[in-house]
């Protein structure tokens, strides 16, 4: 539009009537006339306002997740490093609170039995390769380790000290084929001589052919000369099997370790034999047996009382 004398006229008549509708507007207030034209021309330009709305909208999000992208990047890893110590942290508190059992059992079985005794770790097993059941612990000549001393854990007989270094030391499990131990029956007090087995049962060869022994009768260490390799006392495993040997002079069971081989972690070497033998102290106490299931049946005076009566009525 040009610059006329007749475009500035009607600038000026637009804008006072803007005025007058604004201000007849505020006055009327929900009475407003011009309540019904803002509504129809809500009607008519909505549907354009959110057609274009929906076009703009991913463009718009797709410009502030470019922008944002990095420190949201950023975000996700800082969260991850967080998650990851968290599980640190539950791990070794998990790690920390099964030592402490360990070591309290420990500790128990070796006061109960008056072993003097050197907390060690299970830092390595030994190779698979020459079928050896050995693990190695992080303690050695260092701490006053010999070879031939016992080695014990809070559930009884772990082996015995073979090789000894300056730091660290090779123990014989009790389960492999090469060991060999003096064992007690706790029932009679019969004594044998017990082998490993590798993962299965170790067997016990009692010197008595006629030995009491039957299946849970457990069995103790019997001790050796100068209580090297072996103290006496420390439990050793559970009787679950008589093998059948007729004629043999000897009474041959299998006896269930009370130490798990696949879950040593904390043992104890014992640097000091107990004064006295304490023979079955140490075992812990046998499970109270389960009571009887209570009987179903009616007692013999029940069923007495209840015959006259049943008797009576049925003669009226």
């Amino acid at each position: 539009m040009r610059d006329t004398r007749e475009s500035r006229l009607l600038l000026i008549l637009l804008v006072a009537v803007a005025f007058a509708l604004i201000t007849v507007d505020i006055h009327g207030g929900d009475d407003s006339p011009l309540n019904g034209p803002r509504s129809a021309a809500a009607s008519l330009f909505g549907p354009v306002e959110s057609g274009v709305s929906r076009v703009v909208s991913p463009v718009a999000d797709g410009l502030h997740s470019l922008r944002d992208s990095g420190s949201q990047a950023d975000r996700i890893r800082a969260l991850e490093q967080q998650n990851e110590l968290l599980r640190q942290q539950l791990s070794s508190n998990d790690l920390v609170k099964s030592r402490d059992g360990q070591l309290s059992k420990l500790l128990g079985l070796a006061g109960a039995g008056q072993y003097t005794i050197k907390v060690a770790q299970v830092v390595a097993i030994g190779s698979s390769q020459n079928f050896s059941w050995t693990v190695t612990i992080d303690i050695g000549s260092n701490d006053g380790i010999q070879r031939d001393m016992t080695v014990i854990n809070g559930d009884g007989l772990v082996g015995r000290v073979t090789t000894v270094a300056p730091t660290t030391s090779t123990v014989l499990l009790a389960v492999d084929p090469r060991f060999t131990v003096g064992a007690r029956l706790e029932t009679s007090g019969e004594v044998g001589f017990g082998t490993g087995e590798g993962d299965a049962p170790m067997r016990v060869e009692l010197l008595n052919g006629h030995a009491n022994a039957k299946v849970g009768d457990r069995l103790v260490t019997f001790g050796s000369e100068s209580d090297k390799p072996f103290v006496p006392g420390v439990p050793f495993g559970t009787i679950t099997q008589i093998v059948n040997t007729p004629g043999e002079l000897t009474k041959t069971v299998l006896v269930q370790p009370f130490v798990s081989f696949t879950k040593l972690d904390l043992v104890g070497v014992v640097v000091q034999p107990p004064a006295t033998d304490p023979r079955f102290a140490v075992l812990p106490p046998k499970p109270a047996a389960p009571a009887p299931a209570p009987s179903s049946m009616p007692s013999p005076s029940a069923s007495a009382s209840a015959t006259p009566s049943g008797a009576a009525t049925k003669k009226r």
